[in-house]
């Protein structure tokens, strides 16, 4: 028979595993763009925690003028920057930037609906 404890380590064990899977996901496709760690790591402390832009930082990602930007010249924004915005190209990979690009554009049109 297997003692107790052994029983009760393992499951443990079991638990911790399942826990650290669940909560290291990454976030789902339907994640807005505030939410997404990489927006919140390499964007918010420019562009704000709510992409409106900050004074004396980056501009507003769902204003007007920024709307009228193409996804593809949002991906190169942010592979190569522009004027004070650095580059993320080595910083990023091509499916980060293109859920950024993704998440910018449907937090524009959100925007736009509330209009």
């Amino acid at each position: 028979m297997i003692p107790s404890r052994v029983i009760i380590a393992v499951c443990s064990l079991a638990l911790s595993f399942a826990l650290t899977g669940v909560f290291a996901q990454t976030p789902s496709s339907d994640a807005t763009l505030t939410a997404n760690p990489v927006f919140q790591k390499n964007c918010a402390k420019c562009h704000g925690k709510t992409a409106q832009g900050r004074h004396f930082g980056g501009p507003s990602l769902i204003s007007h003028r920024t709307i009228a930007t193409s996804a593809d010249d949002l991906r190169n924004m942010i592979n190569n920057g522009k004027g004070r915005m650095p580059k993320y190209a080595s910083k990023l990979t091509p499916e980060e930037v293109d859920k950024l690009v993704e998440q910018i554009k449907a937090q524009q049109i959100k925007a736009l609906n509330k209009e």
